[in-house]
């Protein structure tokens, strides 16, 4: 059952909305906890879904996948955080510890590198306007295409390509040259 599906069977059976939950909060809690850390992460996520529930009548049933609109309610939660994001980014850049990766690091002398890399990449995107911030991390840590962060952020598919392409260069300069997000193009045409 796609998820079109499952949001107009969940308008009548409200309890089938609890599948939509189960099989996107996982990605979307990933996602919020690398933009805002761990702490805000959780309440942000369950907000998405309490925004998604109360919003579902007004769904637009042929979107089959309903993960650029999750994506979308939380990137508007996450700019009420943005104070916090950018906090959260500062630290990174100074502690080099990802509340994401961090349990799963090797302790290894590539951490160490990894370590001294995460910190010069979250500094840089701390630097990063919103919009710019927002289209590069959903296309790089949700893993959205251009089209889906469109649809995400409700602004045309040149506009996210613009915008990516100047965070992308913004991001290269500031971390000598490296273009860390080493997306294929050619998925995102």
């Amino acid at each position: 059952m796609d998820d079109a599906s499952v949001i107009e069977r969940s308008r009548d059976e409200p309890e089938y909305f609890a599948l939509l939950f189960r099989r996107h909060a996982p990605l979307l809690q990933r996602y919020v906890t690398r933009r805002l850390g761990p702490q805000a992460a959780e309440d942000v996520v369950n907000e998405v879904f309490l925004v998604a529930f109360r919003q579902r009548r007004s769904y637009d049933l042929a979107r089959t996948d309903a993960r650029p609109w999750l994506y979308g309610i939380a990137t508007n939660l996450v700019g009420r955080h943005r104070r916090g994001e950018v906090r959260a980014l500062r630290a990174l850049s100074v502690t080099g510890v990802d509340p994401v990766t961090e349990g799963f690091a090797d302790r290894s002398d590539a951490r160490v590198v990894a370590s001294a890399n995460s910190r010069r990449l979250a500094a840089a995107l701390a630097t990063l306007k919103a919009p710019f911030r927002d289209a590069l991390l959903l296309v790089a840590w949700a893993d959205l295409t251009y089209e889906e962060t469109a649809a995400a952020l409700g602004v045309p598919v040149g506009t996210v390509r613009s915008r990516v392409s100047r965070a992308r260069s913004t991001m290269r300069a500031a971390l000598g040259g490296v273009d860390p997000t080493s997306i294929d193009e050619e998925h995102y045409r």
